[in-house]
């Protein structure tokens, strides 16, 4: 099939090139110049493991192209995907100024059938909104009064992809979902798909786009959910490891999205949270739960940096060594990633920051003042008075901790992901704390 993707950043990009590597003939859009330029020339904007390699391949199949005009991409596909960012406002609702002016170019440009696609992380109702946008900005030949002369439709097909990990996720999905109004998109949906041999399940618009919310903010719970737990274990002197391992031997709870830490991050769950609490407030409910996992996972980093505090005695004058930057590893993004915002602490508390990550650093420099950024961990824990583990890269399980030890001002570790075996690090002269671990090295 011939398909447009607009917006071509995480989500755009490697539903694309996916989309692309199944056999379609695929436009790839985006109204940064800049990136369309990289992107032609075979450059990456983000890093996503195996993303760059099989966006090569499929360019050179000529499956794949790149184009920062909506309406030549429109007009070339039967199939439009919109990808593109759907940020929070300051009141916690999703910013759709990008979706509606993307289906407003879209409909100058129609001529024959579309499909549009939400794929972006979108409030229900929004699929109403496209379709009234679309009636109101189609070529006057194609209204007569209020009866529209072009047929359309608008579907929801969301994202469930991992950064880190969205080529295979996209390749070998747990499900896939179609929020439809019509057979005939659900036909056409059914084919775009039928390479990719999972569930799938059918819904109206309005579900899908539910569906969405409901289980990033659900993954958000159990992750506060875990991390308060923890807060409890360090106070009683139990281990949240094995607190986690005994819940999710249950298989009504199951073992993922039960590692306690310094809290979530990304471009999905904070603001997902955030625009499913609006959506039920508009709606008439008081979504108490959502705002106590909200109010939790940025509390955790306040706890993080107390406990820090506590056993350091004081942060003023001390340099704090910084492993990892990014909200989660084999990713470059730093957006509400937990690293940044206690960095951030620790600087307004008077101290000296040094930090590396072994992608996330070019990004980072641009939000980040007043840090020294590094080459390698040994240079971020050299003459520090205690090292922060933030995110799980496996290069940090590597290291040789004896020359970190006798590098460091003090010998002390604090790992905000509970990553690092602490009973190995301890016979080497270290004081070693994880999260909710009861004070058990």
């Amino acid at each position: 099939m011939n398909i447009a993707i607009v917006g071509s950043g995480y989500v755009g990009l490697v539903s694309g090139v996916c989309l692309a590597s199944i056999g379609h003939r695929v436009i790839c859009v985006d109204n940064n110049p800049e990136k369309i330029k990289k992107l032609k020339k075979g450059e990456m904007p983000i890093y996503e493991p195996g993303l760059r390699e099989l966006m090569h391949e499929c360019v050179k199949k000529k499956r794949l192209s790149f184009s920062g005009s909506i309406a030549q991409a429109a007009s070339q596909s039967e199939v439009i995907f919109l990808a593109v960012p759907t940020p929070s406002k300051p009141n916690g609702d999703a910013d759709l100024t990008f979706i509606e002016n993307v289906a407003r170019e879209i409909a100058k440009s129609m001529d024959s059938y579309k499909l549009i696609v939400e794929k972006s992380t979108v409030p229900a109702e929004t699929g109403q909104k496209i379709r009234r946008t679309i009636q109101l900005n189609l070529p006057a030949k194609y209204k007569k009064g209020h009866k529209i002369l072009l047929d359309f439709d608008v579907a929801s097909n969301p994202e469930f992809l991992k950064e880190g990990s969205a080529v295979y996720d996209f390749m070998n999905p747990d499900r896939v979902v179609f929020g439809v109004e019509s057979k005939k998109a659900e036909g056409i949906l059914r084919e775009i798909y039928k390479p990719i041999k999972t569930k799938i399940l059918v819904t109206n618009t309005a579900s899908a786009e539910m569906i969405k919310h409901a289980s990033n903010s659900f993954l958000a719970t159990k992750i506060s959910f875990i991390n308060a737990i923890a807060q409890i274990c360090d106070r009683v002197g139990a281990d949240v490891l094995n607190v986690a391992e005994g819940m999710g031997l249950d298989k009504r709870i199951g073992r993922q999205f039960l590692n306690a830490g310094v809290g979530y991050g990304g471009s999905c769950f904070p603001k997902d949270v955030d625009a499913f609490v609006r959506l039920s407030e508009k709606s008439g409910y008081d979504f108490a739960l959502l705002k106590n996992v909200r109010a939790i996972n940025e509390e955790q980093k306040q706890w993080f940096v107390r406990l820090i505090e506590e056993k350091l005695w004081n942060i003023k004058d001390k340099t704090i060594g910084i492993w990892g930057l990014a909200f989660k590893p084999n990713t470059d993004d730093i957006r509400n990633a937990a690293a940044i915002d206690i960095i951030k602490i620790l600087q307004a508390e008077g101290a000296t920051v040094k930090a590396y990550d072994p992608k996330a650093m070019d990004v980072a420099k641009s939000v980040l003042k007043g840090v020294k950024f590094c080459v390698d961990p040994y240079e971020a824990a050299e003459d520090c008075d205690c090292v922060l583990l933030l995110t799980e890269w496996e290069e940090f399980k590597n290291v040789n901790f004896q020359q970190v030890r006798d590098s460091m001002r003090q010998a002390v570790i604090f790992d905000g992901r509970n990553f690092l075996d602490g009973r190995q690090l301890a016979p080497l002269g270290f004081e070693f704390f994880g999260v909710g671990r009861g004070g058990k090295t």
